[in-house]
């Protein structure tokens, strides 16, 4: 088991209050990192709903052997899910198992597995599918799959969205205190953008919907220049008019600075 998830977990249940009943009714969404044997049937003996995968490949592949029928998945053409029909006598409760399998470049099947304590009408539920739905086998498998594929909706990709936007793969230091400090630049940065974000919701919807490498990209990118008045106050914003978001950049602007009396136009740099 990874030492770290009982500690997390514990510390979660202190922090969100979740006693027997509210975990009941609380799903760990988890990848295959935490998928052991020994974790699983500890995350289930306290009592809590589990969607994750299983940590073996191996295992997932012997298992995948007794699928019956296979189906191809409708959000990822390449990739195929089939129910597991041998027995779960590894685990402390029932659980659903769903192998998954996709070629790999040399034409050979890469599998995983996934195992679940939820019913197909709470998978259903859960993703807004119509409940009827839950007798169509194909259905049924794609939506476990599904909600497996959602777990990463906040976190896992801000910290792809952060990568790509920053290159922070390509600013890797040497030394601690360097590579602390790129890491706090990252953070800042990826603040500016959410607070960015946040500014434009109202005035310019649009822009609001951008992810990190584009806002980085199409908006931070920008080019321009600012006008000083003789006091050296601040009296106009000039962008780029060839520049891709400049209108809407310009827009959003001219909501936010209009109350300091200061300009934003379209020009040419």
């Amino acid at each position: 088991m990874i030492p770290a998830l009982p500690s997390l977990i514990t510390a979660a249940e202190a922090t969100l209050a979740l006693d027997e009943a509210r975990r009941r009714c609380t799903v760990l969404r988890m990848d295959a990192g935490a998928g052991s044997i020994d974790a699983i049937n500890w995350v289930l003996e306290r009592g809590y709903q589990v969607h994750g995968k299983d940590i073996s490949s191996v295992r997932a592949a012997g298992l995948a052997q007794s699928v019956a029928e296979w189906f191809t998945c409708p959000r990822q053409p390449g990739r195929e899910v089939g129910w597991v029909t041998v027995e779960a006598s590894d685990y402390v409760r029932p659980l659903r198992r769903l192998a998954m399998r996709w070629r790999l470049r040399n034409g050979h099947w890469k599998y995983a597995l996934l195992l679940s304590t939820l019913e197909a009408r709470e998978v259903m539920q859960l993703l807004n599918q119509p409940v009827d739905r839950v007798n169509d086998q194909r259905a049924v498998a794609a939506a476990y799959a599904k909600l497996y594929d959602l777990r990463g909706g906040a976190v896992e990709i801000e910290f792809k969205e952060d990568k790509q936007g920053f290159g922070m793969t390509k600013r890797s230091k040497k030394k601690f205190a360097a590579q602390q400090m790129v890491m706090l630049l990252g953070q800042l940065a990826h603040n500016v953008v959410v607070w960015a974000r946040q500014w434009l919701r109202q005035s310019t919807p649009q822009l609001a919907r951008f992810g990190v490498l584009r806002f980085v990209r199409d908006v931070f990118s920008t080019s321009g220049f600012i006008e000083f008045a003789a006091d050296g106050a601040i009296k106009a914003v000039v962008l780029n008019c060839a520049a891709p978001a400049a209108r809407r950049a310009a827009e959003a602007l001219r909501t936010l600075l209009h109350t300091n009396r200061i300009r934003v136009r379209l020009g040419e740099t």
